[in-house]
């Protein structure tokens, strides 16, 4: 792979990642010294829509790299910015995120910083766990609450039922105080995250159809043991967030039944009701049991997210104290037909959680292109799959077309990728994967993309362990902990649970397994890699580069002045040979995961896989030439 000029918004390029507007931010790009000569290196921004211009200056070498250095004053909440290089020849060539170019380059592709106020440092440095409260534990208390009238009663062995009304409705009956039990396996396994799905009463085993935001369901164990819980996780150094649907409510919330057939109720206009009587509505995707918010009305913003004791802020404030929100279909929010309030709401739920003294986080649900919606002024990161989740599957999966139940009892034997009708899951090369990962993030600000989740599954998907090519797991989930992003493990992956789609992955947790031969070594596969993420912060924070990109074998590096970490993810069997100049101390790597082989030679090193492997290698962190006085 050619050594190209490289930059991003690491704190090795960039001086200050969260700057006020008219402040000075002073960018560095390095250049590798057979590149040139260069006549000039300068930065084009596009302030206000008209481009401006500064002169970077030559400020050293180190390790074969040319550094250069320029100044930019931010002057738009979010601020773009390329490098243009002149050649001594007269040849122009300009970098942006996605990648080096000989033309002029799009203005939605170009680095970007932001001005509004940067999430808490502990979100980048942070693994998050996702449990989906009604399979994870049960306590002894779930005993003596009946069973509600909307659901199907199951044992906690019983087999997961996936056609309706069982989807929905199936009962396992977990609870928040079964969670309090087993916190001990999310502090030995080393997550400090924790991401539940909605508690508030529904009638639904998911309960995305809330029938009120103002209290937790006593299926749950109520009030009390969400904060039982909340306080729990907290004395023991972890964070936890909720999940709140903005998008929607259920159609038995109370803000709905005061509203529907009573077109005089304050309620009326939260809903896209089409009928002067109000009995006719929008709702998510048709399904009536989810009438649609109009974010139109004042009323249902002061109550959401505007009053000081909001819903959003409600969970926020003691007794409870979350940190943070993962807002449920963000990406529809506020948007129907020629109506477009999504950039409001999403600023009013950020105005929301900072108006909470503490360190609190924002993370919208946008499953497909989330790069319109990603620019910094409001959410904090994506829970989204196109850059990463699903090339990683695309690459890594070898489907055995296994039978399974779709929701209206049919059978299927291809495999479910993201309710997508291709077919099954497509076949990506390590080149694809590539790609796909600097195509969806490029229009996202650096800041931004260290916030997006990377789960390889969620509550919502297929497991992929489900579908994973033999040996391929390792890799997968090496992968998730180490590129740019917030690592994401849904509750049961390390457990070696499979699921063929997004209900049947939604298997009861099968406690008391953990000494069994698959399970011990996918728990000590997790346990492991989670350490490796949290103990170096490069991977965290640092930059990231591609050092070869094949269709068997990709080689990137994450990067700070401290540290750069060498990482290889291989499908099969492959090589590939690394120039020193590539990265600095080769000679001196030492391993601190996996079996994939390093071996030095005169100028390269090749790294050697003898089949699917992952490996990740610590180097000596980054020297940057000292600018001069």
């Amino acid at each position: 792979m050619t050594l190209t000029p490289h930059h991003d918004g690491s704190a090795l390029y960039v001086s200050d990642d969260a700057p006020a507007l008219g402040d000075t931010v002073r960018v560095r790009v390095r250049v590798p010294v057979d590149f040139g000569p260069l006549a000039a290196v300068r930065t084009r921004s596009n302030p206000d829509h008209e481009p401006a211009w500064t002169e970077a200056e030559r400020i050293g070498v180190a390790g074969g790299w040319e550094w250069w250095e320029a100044p930019i004053t931010v002057a738009n909440p979010r601020h773009g910015y390329r490098f243009v290089f002149i050649h001594d020849d007269g040849r122009v060539q300009w970098l942006n995120q996605s990648g080096l170019h000989t033309g002029e380059t799009l203005d939605s592709e170009d680095f970007a910083l932001v001005t509004t106020a940067a999430p808490p440092a502990w979100l980048h440095r942070s693994v998050m766990y996702q449990i989906f409260p009604d399979r994870f534990a049960r306590s002894a208390a779930a005993d003596t609450r009946p069973t509600p009238a909307w659901a199907i009663p199951a044992a906690w062995d019983d087999p997961v039922d996936p056609v309706m009304p069982g989807r929905t409705q199936q009962f396992y009956g977990g609870d928040l105080d079964g969670i309090i039990e087993h916190l001990d396996h999310l502090e030995d396994l080393g997550v400090d995250l924790v991401y539940l799905t909605p508690v508030f009463p529904a009638e639904s085993n998911h309960r995305y159809d809330a029938s009120t935001f103002r209290h937790v369901d006593e299926l749950l164990g109520g009030d009390e043991a969400y904060a039982r819980l909340i306080a729990a996780v907290h004395a023991r150094g972890m964070r936890i967030i909720g999940d709140l649907t903005s998008n929607h409510s259920g159609d038995s919330h109370e803000w709905f039944r005061a509203a529907k057939g009573h077109p005089e109720a304050a309620e009326a206009g939260f809903y896209y009701f089409t009928d002067p009587e109000c009995t006719r509505y929008e709702s998510w995707l048709g399904y009536d049991t989810l009438p649609k918010f109009d974010w139109s009305d004042a009323e249902l913003r002061r109550r959401f997210y505007e009053d000081e004791d909001s819903v959003v802020a409600h969970w926020l404030r003691e007794p409870f104290g979350i940190d943070g929100w993962r807002v449920d279909v963000a990406n529809m929010t506020g948007r129907l037909g020629a109506i477009d309030l999504n950039a409001d709401v999403r600023r009013g739920l950020l105005r929301a959680i900072t108006s909470v003294p503490g360190e609190r986080i924002l993370l919208g649900e946008s499953t497909n292109d989330a790069q319109s919606d990603l620019q910094g002024d409001a959410w904090h990161g994506a829970m989204t799959y196109p850059s990463f989740t699903r090339p990683v599957w695309g690459w890594l999966s070898g489907p055995t077309h296994a039978p399974y139940l779709e929701a209206d009892g049919t059978t299927s034997t291809d495999p479910w990728f993201f309710t997508q009708p291709v077919g099954g899951i497509p076949r990506y090369s390590g080149r694809d994967v590539a790609e796909a990962i600097t195509r969806f993030t490029a229009g996202i600000p650096w800041r931004v993309r260290l916030g997006n989740m990377q789960p390889l599954d969620t509550h919502d998907t297929a497991r992929f362990a489900t579908n994973a090519a033999p040996g391929t797991v390792p890799v997968a989930v090496g992968l998730s902990m180490t590129l740019p992003g917030l690592p994401v493990v849904f509750a049961g992956d390390e457990y070696a649970l499979t699921g063929a789609d997004g209900e049947s992955s939604r298997t009861p947790m099968p406690w008391g397994t953990e000494g069994e031969g698959r399970v011990a070594e996918r728990i000590t596969l997790y346990r492991d890699l989670i350490a490796l993420r949290r103990g170096h912060a490069a991977l965290a924070t640092g930059g990231m580069r591609w050092l070869h990109v094949s269709d068997e074998l990709l080689v990137f590096v994450r990067e700070s002045a401290e540290e750069t970490l060498l990482i290889a993810a291989a499908r099969s069997a492959a090589a590939a040979d690394i120039p020193d100049q590539a990265v600095e101390g080769l000679g001196a790597a030492a391993p601190l995961f996996g079996e994939v082989t390093l071996a030095c030679a005169e100028g390269a090193t090749r790294i050697v896989c003898d089949g699917p492997g992952f490996g990740v290698w610590s180097l000596p962190g980054v020297a940057v030439p000292a600018r001069a006085a």
